[in-house]
């Protein structure tokens, strides 16, 4: 059995990294050099998409699709989510607004989001401790969605599982994690 999880959100969030950190194989990635604004936050950004995957036992892999952050990418977000049974939204803390990412995020995946289940990860809250979890869940609940909110380490391998293993659950509490 194998499934196919999307990573999503804003440029830096830590999708790159995350697929990185939890994958089996060595990710295949379109990073190319940062030109716009984005070359103020990093060096280089996902231009078409990441793939990585997990095995988990029991025959059953997981392939792990990051979605470039750039809005201007954006045709690519629903040639990935063609077939993925679930979301990971990642959002950076340290942004100007992550709420209006969390905000921007949700509306541009709700198609899929309807579809199947969603988590986030929000990185970065060691360099900006606000807005909180709480804020999240508060933003989460005007926008009529139902989701986990969790603090992450896109490096951390143990955060990025968390987060997996509690979409797994949501979509089907009987795949083995």
């Amino acid at each position: 059995m194998e499934h196919k999880i999307i990573f999503a959100g804003p440029v830096g969030a830590g999708k790159t990294t995350a697929i990185q950190t939890i994958s089996d194989i060595e990710v295949v990635s379109t990073e190319s050099r940062a030109s716009d604004d984005v070359s103020k936050r990093k060096e280089t950004t996902t231009v078409a998409m990441d793939y990585g995957t997990l095995n988990v036992g029991g025959g059953q892999k997981i392939h792990l699709y990051g979605t470039p952050g750039q809005e201007r990418f954006s045709f690519m977000w629903d040639i990935i989510t063609i077939g993925g049974l679930g979301l990971v939204l990642l959002l950076d803390n340290d942004r100007d607004d992550p709420l209006a990412d969390l905000e921007f995020y949700i509306h541009a995946f709700r198609p899929f989001i309807r579809k199947s289940s969603m988590v986030i990860g929000v990185t970065r809250m060691d360099m900006n401790a606000r807005p909180g979890l709480y804020s999240y869940h508060t933003k989460l609940s005007e926008l009529g969605i139902k989701a986990p909110v969790f603090e992450v380490d896109a490096r951390e391998r143990n955060d990025i599982s968390v987060l997996l293993q509690a979409l797994l659950a949501m979509l089907d509490p009987g795949v083995k994690r």
